[in-house]
């Protein structure tokens, strides 16, 4: 019910927005880059090194077959999805990406086409008139607004879905799932940090041309309160005044920061793909190389339409679960243990953000910051609505 209308809106809104100028677009894109890259090498060596790791998991086998029988009986067809994945073939799987009907494929619960189509438009909207692309990102950021705040409701009400969810699973599983979940929250945490760590430090310390204690100083009050409040979006007033103290350019401060800590969820990537493989392990199904990639793909795409708010990137795992073909009543047991790696999830998220801060604050060629900050300080409509995130927490 949410996630189609909430990712599309997303997409579109914060994809399509930057084509307003090309100096805007240019820093944008160049933030964007930064981001997929981020985001692209925290998936995939997620995936390389989380998918060897959950398979010494002990599962009961039993247990595993009771669950796989109880989704199977509710029409979650997770086993001849896989076995389909494998008979398809690397090629057609590139084929099926662009949906030959689009709301067929909504219909299908196929979110990796409409995410793709998504994504086109969005492009497509940015070279359109600016008053005709203003009137449809008014109407997308309306959808977008609307869709956050009702998955904020959802989530108030998320631990009765928990528990009514979490009950018959350990019922099922008896206690034999405890280790289990007690890896999958080590080997979370552990990657985020090690993400951070290896990647998001060194790219911002290089790219911002910082001293590795300049950068920590940098991220630090924002990191704290990301830790505490579980909200990339609620540390948002503590970047930007991080950001105007090192003397970073305006538009850094005013586009970069409120769009990166709106879509850019680092910790995200690193969470859904450990998730959905834990899941897959869970339930007792082996994923193909053609499903790693799928699920990759996915949370790439899926990653910038997380909401801001604690619990996001669990609830947003459902375009992910579907693409492996893991059935999402799995998430129930995510949810019920997600505090602490929320905790080490969003703090991963803004400091990626003040990483993409740095790097574009870093550049000795300004004058396209500088013309973007103009450019900002005018009047501008159809761009992205960024302060209905903290009205939520």
């Amino acid at each position: 019910m949410t996630m189609f209308p909430l990712v599309v809106s997303m997409l579109i809104s914060s994809i399509g927005s930057i084509g307003g100028s090309r100096a805007l677009g240019r820093t944008g894109v160049r933030a964007a880059v930064i981001a997929v890259a981020l985001i692209v090498v925290a998936a995939v060596a997620t995936a390389l090194i989380a998918a060897p790791v959950l398979a010494r998991v002990p599962v009961d086998r039993g247990a595993a077959q009771t669950l796989q029988t109880a989704a199977d009986s509710a029409g979650a067809s997770a086993v001849a999805g896989a076995r389909r994945a494998g008979e398809s073939g690397v090629s057609q799987w590139f084929v099926d990406l662009v949906p030959t009907n689009v709301l067929r494929a909504a219909t299908d619960d196929a979110m990796l086409p409409v995410i793709v189509f998504a994504v086109l438009f969005a492009f497509a909207l940015g070279g359109v008139r600016h008053d005709r692309r203003a009137a449809v990102l008014h109407v997308v950021d309306g959808i977008a607004e609307a869709m956050q705040r009702l998955v904020a409701v959802i989530l108030e009400l998320a631990p009765l879905g928990v528990f009514a969810l979490a009950v018959p699973l350990a019922a099922r599983l008896g206690y034999g799932v405890a280790g289990a979940v007690a890896a999958y929250i080590a080997l979370v945490v552990a990657l985020t940090v090690a993400g951070v760590a290896l990647l998001v430090y060194p790219v911002g310390i290089v790219g911002g041309r910082m001293a590795p204690s300049t950068f920590a100083s940098f991220c630090a009050p924002a990191q704290a309160v990301a830790f505490s409040s579980r909200s990339s979006l609620a540390a948002l007033p503590a970047m930007i005044e991080a950001a105007e103290r090192e003397g970073a350019p305006p538009v850094v401060g005013g586009f970069v920061l409120p769009l990166a800590a709106s879509v850019f969820r680092f910790g995200g990537a690193i969470a859904q793909t450990v998730g959905v493989l834990f899941l897959a392990r869970l339930y007792g199904i082996a994923w193909t190389p053609a499903q790693l990639a799928s699920i990759v793909v996915t949370v790439v795409a899926t990653t910038f339409a997380v909401p801001g708010i604690p619990g996001g990137s669990i609830l947003a795992m459902v375009p992910v679960l579907r693409a492996a073909d893991v059935p999402i009543d799995g998430i129930g047991i995510l949810l019920a243990v997600d505090t602490i790696p929320d905790m080490f999830r969003t703090t991963a998220n803004v400091t990626g953000t003040m990483a993409i801060a740095a790097v574009l604050a870093g550049r000795r060629d300004r004058e396209t910051l500088e013309e973007a900050t103009a450019v900002l300080a005018q009047p501008r409509s159809g761009a992205v609505n960024v302060e209905a995130g903290p009205d939520l927490q």
